[in-house]
Parts: C-alpha cells; sequence; structure tokens
C-alpha cells in the first residue's frame, strides 16, 4: 500500500520520520513544491520522496496535515478518491499571534493566551466536513490528538504510546491501525467517525491532549 503525505509542518514531517524509522516509502508534499522539500528528504533518507500534492493524493492511503483554514482549497483541488483512504490529521482551529492580534483578548475563548481559537463548524466534528472536502475517500480520524512531536518517540517509559483512531470503513481502519503498530504505538478504536472524531479532536475533545501510555 502507496503512502502520500499532504502538508510538510509538524504532523506531516513528523509522520514521515516515523515511517522514515521502519523503512516504509511515503510521498510527501506541500503546497511550495518539491524543491522546497529537499533538506527534508535528505534527512529522512532513501524511503522519503518529495513530490506534488497531485502525486502524493494518488497513493492508496494519504494523510491530511494541512491547517483547517487551507483544508478546502488543498482538497478542492485534487480528483476523485475513487474509496482511496484518507487519514485526516486536521483540528478545526485558528492560529493568531498573541502578542498583536485582537484575538488574543478574546474573553470567551479560554485558548486565546496560547494564540488558538475553535473554529465554529455549525454543530459538526470535523471529519464530516472532511468527508465533505474529499468526496469518496474512506476518512479515519486519526494522528491528530496529540502533541505533535511526541509521534518521533512512539515507545516511552517502558510501554507504548497510544494513539487513539475512529472511522466507518472496518478496512481502512485497519490499514491505519497496521501502520501504527509497525511504527510502534498502541492504537484505540473509538468507533465510527460520528463517535470518535469529536471525542479526539482538538481544542475541546475529551480524550485530547491527554498523553496516554501503554504498559
Amino acid at each position: 500500500m502507496t503512502i502520500g503525505i499532504i502538508g510538510s509542518g509538524a504532523l506531516g514531517s513528523n509522520f514521515a520520520r516515523i515511517l522514515a524509522k521502519k523503512g516504509r516509502s511515503a510521498t510527501i508534499s506541500n503546497s511550495r513544491g518539491p524543491a522546497s522539500l529537499a533538506e527534508l528528504v535528505k534527512e529522512l533518507g532513501p524511503s522519503i520522496k518529495a513530490g506534488t500534492v497531485e502525486e502524493a493524493a494518488s497513493a492508496d492511503m494519504v494523510l491530511i496535515a494541512v491547517r483547517w483554514v487551507d483544508a478546502e482549497k488543498v482538497l478542492g483541488t485534487l480528483p476523485a478518491w475513487n474509496g482511496r483512504i484518507v487519514i485526516d490529521g486536521t483540528n478545526p482551529v485558528e492560529f493568531f499571534d498573541p502578542a498583536t492580534s485582537p484575538d488574543a483578548n478574546d474573553p470567551s475563548n479560554p485558548l486565546a493566551a496560547y494564540g488558538i481559537k475553535a473554529v465554529d463548524l455549525g454543530g459538526k466534528h470535523s471529519s464530516q466536513i472532511i468527508q465533505q472536502f474529499a468526496p469518496g475517500a474512506r476518512v479515519v480520524k486519526a494522528f491528530n490528538h496529540n502533541d505533535v512531536n511526541v509521534l518521533t518517540t512512539p515507545e516511552v517509559s517502558g510501554g507504548q504510546r497510544v494513539l487513539f483512531y475512529s472511522g466507518d470503513d472496518a478496512a481502512a481502519k485497519a490499514e491505519v491501525r497496521g501502520v501504527m503498530e509497525a511504527a510502534g504505538f498502541f492504537p484505540v478504536d473509538l468507533g465510527s467517525l460520528d463517535v470518535g472524531g469529536p471525542l479526539a479532536s482538538l481544542p475541546f475533545g475529551a480524550l485530547s491532549t491527554h498523553n496516554f501510555i501503554r504498559i
């Protein structure tokens, strides 16, 4: 199964790192083009190559690791998914500079001091929106609920770091679980997207930000 990564920020690059450690091949991309990824792929080694967004999106399994505000623009330019797997690693948040933005003084936002605000999705959860942006894809919510920097250390404190995932297609979830297990994580299935998606989504999901270790 081929793997693509759309987005080369902290999530996309660290996902590529855990694949590279196991010698798993993948194509990573961003909006600036393959040349901008030269240093990253040099660091990661021969199993990870840089490509265009379209090339990464043509893989059998594709991690969406872009900012929420860019998700519709990026996914809206891509052809039909035709049953391929989309890993939704997004969270419905916007980032701002707490030192200069007026949003930093919003008393209704408990995350203002951190430069984060939740996006109002009109009662929907984020994976419902991603499904609309990627029609025909088998969406699995994963790799979104924890600090992206911990992805490089799946085995810690004598145990395995827990990663949550959810989705409506059992076969797609099994493929994503296999990637997690091969990397050394302990995957936990939260059920369907409607159940697991809201539980694990930042910023207010009940299981988001929790760093569980399976001993």
